[in-house]
């Protein structure tokens, strides 16, 4: 059995400063795909690709992409095609999480969730598409989340809102884009050990942790490994679809249904 090779793939990583997408762009770079990951400050951006192409060995370029600027994005597509000759695989993982009880939210706290989370993705998708089209061939993979798809949380429904909304994207661009050869997945992460979360406090942890049957938090490189399948050469018949990697969060009814540990 043969595996894909990575050398000379062109990967884009939006969100890859830090969290899962950081975890992602290592993966790519670690497998020797040529790796231009974005963040919304050039400067951080820069650092920690820098960072990366010297643990990794690997051809890694930073860039600031304001997703909410549709020219930004589309200078961002541009790019990859001018440092790598085209672009292989989209990684639309950038997101943002502002926590905001619905009574207390503003049309501005709704219209920047969805702006990143939700429009940025789809403008990335619009901008990569004439460069898979031409080449025949494409990857893209989004990062929603189980919070919306599948489960709700106080504080997050415009998050929730904006992770569900990637899924109703993602069905129909994936019957748009078959005909070229491209496929559309998302994974749906659970509660992962990020930055992000850390911010929440260890009382938070330590509860997400107790409500996973596996007993831990997962790893940004549990999700990176997912992603890395639904952009090979191996994953071609799969499209449309969305892949849950949450630690088997979101099986059981309550905690009693949870088994305990094995003494």
């Amino acid at each position: 059995m043969t595996f894909t090779r990575w050398e000379n793939r062109s990967v884009i990583v939006t969100g890859g400063t830090r969290g899962i997408g950081y975890g992602i762009a290592e993966l790519f770079a670690r497998q020797g795909a040529a790796v231009l990951l974005t963040g919304r400050d050039e400067r951080t951006a820069c650092a920690v690709a820098e960072g990366l192409a010297r643990t990794t060995g690997g051809r890694v370029t930073g860039r600031g992409v304001d997703l909410r600027t549709p020219a930004a994005i589309d200078e961002m597509a541009a790019e990859a095609v001018r440092l790598h000759g085209g672009i292989d695989v989209l990684c639309a993982n950038a997101g943002i999480f502002p926590e905001k009880p619905l009574r207390e939210m503003t049309a501005d706290d709704v219209d920047e969730v969805l702006d990143v989370n939700l429009r940025g993705g789809i403008l990335a998708v619009r901008a990569c598409l004439p460069t898979m089209e031409g080449a025949g061939r494409g990857r893209v993979i989004l990062t929603s989340s189980i919070t919306g798809p599948t489960t709700g949380y106080a504080g997050w429904s415009h998050y929730g809102a904006s992770k569900a909304g990637q899924l109703g994207f993602l069905r129909g661009a994936a019957l748009e884009l078959a005909p070229h050869g491209i496929t559309i997945n998302a994974v749906l992460p659970g509660n992962v050990r990020t930055e992000g979360l850390a911010e929440l406090g260890e009382e938070y942890l330590r509860g997400m942790a107790a409500s996973i049957p596996l007993g831990r938090l997962g790893e940004t490189s549990d999700i990176a490994h997912a992603v890395l399948f639904l952009a090979s050469d191996e994953a071609a018949f799969i499209t449309g679809q969305t892949l849950t990697v949450d630690g088997g969060q979101t099986l059981p009814e309550s905690l009693d249904a949870i088994a305990p540990a094995a003494p």
